[in-house]
């Protein structure tokens, strides 16, 4: 069953740096909120309820419910649903995120010891690089955000590789760290939203002057 998640997540982030619509990104982040509570209560030993409970809200509560509310509410506002035109075409990002993987594998195999989890920090730092694929390919800001939630996802599965355990106070901090984006990046496009429609990151540089 552990394997099955891994691999469904694997398959979620393919299918993330490909995708072009806006609503597919905040769906599969509502998918890959869902698949880490099955790993995380899957691999952790001893499941005690306050932790559980801490678990689901960070994971279903959290990550599936709230924050593709959220950004499905961004789209909504901003009615921009697509990726822009300028960004990588899908053959390459394809093709990048093949060699990310493979990279991936061939870094945690060297790094492997026993104290981390080859299976655990392989997918981790597939996540990492898929996300910030995502954020040096595409142009507009809520790309970025994107990218930056599936960070938040390799974090999560680099403590699962750092031991299966998962302290509340590290718990803690990323649920802040995801809040504080989402709330903060949500009311910084809603902001400029009026100004510049394309919100393209390179119109960030325009705001200086």
């Amino acid at each position: 069953m552990q394997n099955f998640l891994i691999v469904t997540f694997a398959l979620t982030l393919i299918y993330l740096s490909n995708s072009e619509r806006f609503r597919s990104f905040s769906n599969l982040i509502a998918v890959q909120g869902l698949i880490l509570f099955g790993i995380a209560f899957i691999e952790l030993k001893e499941v005690h309820t306050a932790n559980l409970i801490f678990i689901v809200s960070e994971t279903i509560v959290f990550k599936a419910v709230i924050v593709p509310v959220i950004l499905h509410r961004i789209i909504t506002h901003i009615k921009i649903y697509k990726v822009h035109s300028k960004a990588l075409p899908g053959f390459y990002l394809l093709l990048f995120t093949i060699i990310g993987l493979f990279l991936s594998i061939v870094l945690a195999n060297a790094l492997s010891d026993q104290f981390l989890d080859t299976v655990f920090l392989t997918i981790a730092m597939f996540t990492l690089f898929t996300g910030l694929l995502i954020i040096i390919t595409h142009k507009l800001i809520f790309s970025h955000m994107i990218g930056f939630l599936v960070i938040e996802n390799a974090v999560f599965l680099f403590s699962l590789a750092a031991g299966k355990e998962m302290p509340m106070l590290i718990n803690i901090g990323i649920l802040l760290d995801i809040f504080a984006s989402v709330l903060i990046l949500g009311i910084f496009i809603n902001k400029i939203g009026s100004q510049h429609r394309d919100l393209m990151a390179d119109t960030l540089t325009t705001l200086k002057h």
